[in-house]
């Protein structure tokens, strides 16, 4: 499986960088830790992650602006530009991963349809976002966003 091999992968160039790395998940529920949890060696880089899947928990725990999730949303790219910047420095990472989006069945609308996923990736100058429509069923969907964060990292580094 290609995102076993990216994890083992990040893992072992952020040992080596002696560097670490967090996680901000929503819509992954926690797929992208699970991932890194799996490999043999993951807690030497990982410092934490956060299953922010509430917008009060976006709010209180990783400081997303309440003017942010009123005026753009939670599946925005403001948003996770903004849980990027938060879980870095609750986590005191040198890296991050930040995912909001919509897995469905429900929860579409015509500007973001089921699908839509922003993933964002961090260090402590660089920040990229990229949206994504996956399609698919919702487990597909969590998988696709998982695989893809996971794959935007490994070309990060």
């Amino acid at each position: 499986m290609k995102t076993k091999e990216n994890t083992i992968e990040i893992i072992e160039t952020l040992k080596k960088r002696e560097q670490s790395i967090t996680f901000a998940e929503s819509c992954t529920g926690g797929r992208i830790a699970s991932a890194f949890t799996a490999i043999s060696g993951a807690s030497s880089v990982l410092n934490g992650s956060v299953i922010s899947y509430s917008n009060e928990i976006k709010a209180k725990w990783l400081k997303v602006s309440q003017e942010t999730l009123a005026q753009y949303g939670a599946v925005s790219k403001e948003c996770v530009e903004e849980m990027l910047i938060g879980v870095t420095k609750l986590a005191n990472s040198n890296y991050a991963i930040a995912v909001s989006g919509i897995a469905g069945p429900t929860g579409g609308t015509a500007d973001k349809p089921v699908g839509t996923v922003y993933i964002g990736i961090s260090n402590q100058t660089n920040i990229l976002i990229e949206r994504h429509l996956f399609r698919g069923n919702r487990d597909s969907i969590q998988t696709q966003a998982t695989d893809t964060a996971i794959a935007l990292l490994k070309n990060f580094l």
